[in-house]
């Protein structure tokens, strides 16, 4: 793992989020697997990935401005 402390925090933030995605999915496989499929089972897995949908967008923002401060640290001392 790097020892940048921003690239890191976006790269545990993108497992963080697709963790929650994968139980989510999960969840809502399960309910509809046992034949509960009541709005009210489904609305809280289905809100949660939208929410982890966007920390792994913000994550990956996060990544990516990181990874572009790097490189223009590494052209300015090159």
């Amino acid at each position: 793992m790097s020892s940048i402390p921003a690239l890191t925090s976006g790269v545990m933030g993108i497992q963080k989020g697709l963790d929650g995605l994968s139980r989510d999915a999960a969840q809502i496989a399960s309910a509809r697997q046992l034949q509960k499929e009541s709005s009210a089972d489904l609305a809280e897995p289905l809100t949660n990935l939208t929410l982890d949908k966007l920390q792994v967008a913000a994550s990956a923002k996060v990544v990516k401005a990181a990874s572009d401060t790097v490189g223009t640290l590494l052209d300015v001392l090159a």
